[in-house]
């Protein structure tokens, strides 16, 4: 039942060539399709780099460094069974995906070896990584890995968005923009209030793409550790992201309010 003094680097090693395996059926379907799924996988690559930077920057051990990167390779696995069946990435009108990667990881049987608290430190942040807020009543050490999850999901997310912002619609990835309609100059009151009061701005509040960039640039006050905060600001993310929506000087007050918050 594997090691007790922990996830050995061969496993994760095993997890990695596992998850090379299993997305690559998902990539033999039609051009747009092809876009799409490539997105995730480059996205869970990415955020994989992200995580080993936490780690680094919030002095985890080795062996919860592996736990924090193979939370991080499997947080998205559920994305390529919800596109295959709905061809959304919006969970909404399809299925939730971070529920959807518990049952491949259960399926495919990968984290077996594993201790048993392993792995349920591992499936709890999988499970939780995409909720609004997690759950309060969390056992710690979980709470870490949740946490950490979230911050390099959110990292890469905007990355990936910020990429998005350059390029010219027609080049998108379909699924990416979350079928929101691209309307320059138009942003709702509600979600600017929202991000200039401090808070999050709800996904169901949101009507277009300029909505979502407010959104995006409301993560930062759901950051938790200082090395996201500290990532986000050498990154210039949410400068890049603020720059493509409309001038308006409530939506300056509140982008000025949420940079003050990365460099506090």
């Amino acid at each position: 039942m594997g090691s007790h003094d922990g996830m050995e680097k061969l496993q994760l090693d095993d997890l990695v060539s596992w998850f090379d395996r299993y997305v690559e059926p998902y990539l033999v379907t039609d051009d747009e399709g092809v876009k799409n799924i490539r997105l995730k996988i480059e996205h869970t690559r990415k955020v994989c780099e992200v995580m080993a930077l936490l780690s680094a920057g919030e002095n985890l051990s080795e062996n919860e460094s592996r736990i924090a990167a193979a939370t991080a390779l499997l947080h998205d696995v559920g994305r390529f069974p919800q596109y295959r069946r709905w061809r959304t990435f919006r969970d909404s009108i399809s299925d939730n995906h971070a529920r959807l990667a518990i049952e491949v990881i259960r399926e495919e049987n990968i984290l077996d070896g594993l201790d048993q608290a392993e792995q349920l430190l591992i499936e709890e942040a999988v499970r939780f990584h995409n909720l609004l807020a997690p759950p309060a009543r969390i056992q710690s050490p979980t709470r870490r890995y949740i946490n950490m999850i979230r911050d390099a999901d959110k990292l890469d997310i905007w990355r990936l968005f910020v990429e998005l912002v350059r390029q010219a619609p027609e080049e998108r990835a379909s699924a990416a923009t979350l079928g929101l309609p691209d309307i320059p100059g138009l942003a709702s009151g509600q979600c600017i209030a929202a991000l200039n009061s401090g808070a999050v701005v709800p996904l169901d509040t949101i009507d277009c793409f300029n909505d979502f960039k407010l959104l995006l640039i409301s993560w930062v006050y759901d950051l938790s550790c200082t090395t996201s905060r500290r990532i986000l600001r050498e990154r210039g993310y949410i400068t890049e992201l603020a720059a493509t929506l409309p001038e308006q000087s409530d939506i300056r007050e509140a982008v000025a309010k949420a940079l003050a918050a990365i460099s506090a």
